[in-house]
């Protein structure tokens, strides 16, 4: 079963035009499964954006039914023959060929993906691993490299102890050139990770079709919400910059050869000259020195080769990428709530940043920049955006929707006190001139206006569900009779709304025989 964002994901990528490779790629998916994914979307009959608007668990069920229950005891091929078949090179036998003979005889079998799944585990199991390597052949402005180096050289001096502390060397690279950037950072954390790849793509001024980060060994465990937060970076990327975020395989380098080979260079050239430079007291001079010496990196020419990273990547790779049009990715803070509390708030800077009420007890991302506190769901859903607060107080950052009415009511009843002018206001816009009248002259019937304040919240709120006419014909009706008060307010209005149900034959009595009139009870 595929997650909701991988189901909405490869049904957006096939709709703009990307191939089944680079789906499956993007996704760590077979082709079986988007195959699988389009036939289900083309049975239901929608079209994306009405899938798109249908809650994540709704999609899920839709292609992945609950009743569908996962298949046992599936027979397995006689893959000894499968190889001894595929080797002999008399023999034209293709893993497709073998894979369609077995459904043959195996209709309820191992689809294409994981039947040569089995077969690989087979032969590295049985003949040792497959070390042959395929050349790859890089396409100019198709992909751009990320890669943290490996060496970690102590040379930030800490201002307040005096010991040396180490900097991370973050390192980018464009395919076809290689034309290098590199940058150093405190930390390998997932926001340093962000602002690498924003200041790379502004080094180039062009992005690429693809984004290929290495696999964050330091950032990254298996089933964790350090994944999840992951994933959730790479999907704010790709929507900016209109990419596609394609993880290398684990564990194998062969996939970014390219960086991995930028990341040797740079550990041999920039952090040898950074070391042989001493300490330096900030980051700023730290990078100020590395971006001299990449820039000197890049305008050289490499023995064997007839032009600079520079030249290669202004004629080939950039002409062949998208302009930067859209500005550069604000770095942003990520946090993972594994559920929302019963307070309806996340925790974030000293601060609490309401969601509403019905996100009690489900997971939550958010999402925080200079100016703004961003809440999207588990599957990067958005949610809700504040404003974030840089002040002492208030502490609780509330929007009154995400609280439940009864919440709303006694936060209105514990209010501090309005002033005059609030409620003349209050009245004047919901009501009318009339109404605003009468509140003036309740707040002026005392030496003090504050003690009627009450009284003037209770009036509105009254009126609340009362046709506005009525409200103001009331009003009138105090204001001549020189009743302005609560008291007098409340009568009126009820003798109006009385006189007016009986008129229209709502307040009409229920006639039935075996009920006694009030003549019964003299």
């Amino acid at each position: 079963m595929q997650k909701y964002t991988t189901i909405i994901g490869v049904l957006k990528m096939k709709g703009d035009g990307f191939t089944y490779e680079d789906i499956q790629s993007r996704f760590g998916i077979g082709s079986s499964t988007v195959n699988r994914t389009l036939s289900t979307m083309r049975k239901l009959g929608l079209t994306y954006e009405e899938l798109s608007k249908k809650s994540p668990d709704e999609v899920e069920q839709l292609f992945y039914p609950s009743e569908k229950a996962r298949r046992k005891d599936v027979p397995l091929p006689d893959f000894e023959t499968i190889y001894r078949k595929i080797i002999d090179p008399k023999n034209k036998t293709t893993l497709t060929l073998a894979w369609s003979e077995y459904k043959k005889t195996s209709p309820d079998g191992y689809q294409y993906t994981q039947f040569v799944e089995h077969y690989n585990r087979y032969v590295d199991d049985h003949y040792g691993h497959r070390n042959a390597r395929m050349p790859v052949e890089r396409i100019p402005g198709e992909k751009t490299y990320f890669d943290w180096a490996g060496d970690k050289p102590a040379i930030l001096l800490d201002q307040e102890t005096g010991e040396l502390k180490p900097v991370s060397l973050f390192v980018s690279t464009v395919g076809f050139s290689s034309l290098c950037f590199a940058e150093a950072f405190a930390d390998e954390k997932l926001p340093s990770f962000i602002e690498g790849v924003a200041d790379a793509v502004a080094f180039y001024g062009a992005v690429s079709r693809y984004f290929v980060p290495d696999n964050l060994k330091t950032a990254v465990t298996k089933h964790t919400k350090d994944e999840l937060l992951l994933n959730v970076a790479f999907s704010d990327l790709e929507s900016f910059y209109d990419t596609v975020v394609l993880p290398p395989p684990s564990r194998k380098p062969r996939g970014k050869a390219t960086v991995e080979k930028a990341v040797q260079t740079c550990e041999t050239y920039v952090l040898e000259k950074l070391r042989n430079c001493g300490c330096f007291s900030s980051l700023a001079q730290v990078n100020a020195r590395i971006k001299e010496f990449t820039e000197t990196l890049n305008e050289t020419v490499m023995r064997g080769a007839k032009h600079s990273a520079r030249e290669l990547y202004e004629k080939f790779d950039r002409p062949n990428m998208k302009p930067l049009t859209m500005g550069r990715f604000m770095r942003v803070e990520y946090r993972f709530f594994t559920k929302v509390p019963d307070n309806y708030h996340l925790a974030f800077d000293d601060h609490y940043y309401s969601v509403p009420c019905r996100m009690l007890g489900k997971p939550a991302i958010l999402k925080a920049d200079f100016r703004t506190v961003t809440i999207a769901d588990a599957n990067n859903i958005l949610i809700c955006t504040h404003e974030r607060s840089y002040s002492r107080f208030p502490i609780y950052i509330t929007q009154d929707d995400h609280m439940p009415s009864e919440h709303r009511y006694y936060k209105e009843l514990n209010a501090p006190l309005h002033d005059g002018n609030y409620y003349r206001t209050w009245a004047l816009n919901k009501y009318g001139e009339t109404m605003q009248r009468l509140i003036d002259a309740i707040l002026r019937s005392q030496k003090h206006e504050a003690t009627m304040y009450n009284s003037c919240k209770g009036i509105l709120h009254m009126c609340s569900d009362v046709p506005r006419t009525i409200v103001e014909d009331v009003a009138r009706q105090c204001l001549e009779l020189n009743c302005t008060n609560y008291t007098s307010f409340k009568r009126l209005l009820r003798l109006a709304s009385s006189t007016i149900a009986q008129a229209t034959g709502d307040g009409a009595g229920i006639v039935h025989q075996n009920i006694r009139s009030k003549e019964e009870y003299r």
